[in-house]
């Protein structure tokens, strides 16, 4: 249910800011996508052959950047991993 929250969390509107990446990490790696963090401070996703590039909060663990939750909420929304489905 903890997983299913932080997805939604994704969805919501107005965009959401203060969305831990931990806690995202975590929900995607439980519904099954890779996350492979890189030298760069990005975090590579790969959930069934798809894969998105995102960037890290730079200052403790919020996403503040509301381009990057709705950049989030694309790719979840192409690989279908949303509210209504999980």
């Amino acid at each position: 249910m903890k997983h299913k929250k932080v997805i939604q969390q994704v969805f919501t509107h107005p965009v959401s800011t203060n969305i831990d990446w931990n806690q995202l990490q975590h929900a995607l790696e439980h519904y099954g996508a890779t996350v492979e963090l890189t030298k760069a401070n990005k975090a590579k996703v790969i959930y069934e052959e798809k894969e998105a590039v995102f960037g890290l909060p730079h200052h403790g663990h919020e996403i503040s950047s509301k381009d990057e939750i709705v950049a989030i909420r694309h790719f979840l929304e192409e690989v279908g991993l949303t509210p209504d489905s999980l």
